[in-house]
């Protein structure tokens, strides 16, 4: 068993969901929709015995947010 990271974001009228471990990223009508459609999306990615060795592993989490002048 692996322990995954993720974000979710709206966008639009969706919630994206994003991991932070490997890039995989799935979305949804709603938040709890965004989060299994990527449990399901992260299940299909680690069929592939391959997957593990892009795997990030991830001890600790922040978000933040920060403004540049573009």
């Amino acid at each position: 068993m692996k322990s995954l990271k993720y974000i979710v974001y709206k966008e639009e009228k969706y919630y994206v969901s994003q991991c932070l471990n490997v890039d995989v990223s799935s979305f949804g009508n709603t938040l709890q929709e965004a989060i299994d459609n990527l449990n399901e999306a992260l299940q299909l990615y680690f069929d592939d015995k391959k997957a593990s060795q892009t795997f990030l592993n991830i001890n600790e989490t922040m978000i933040g947010e920060t403004y540049i002048n573009v």
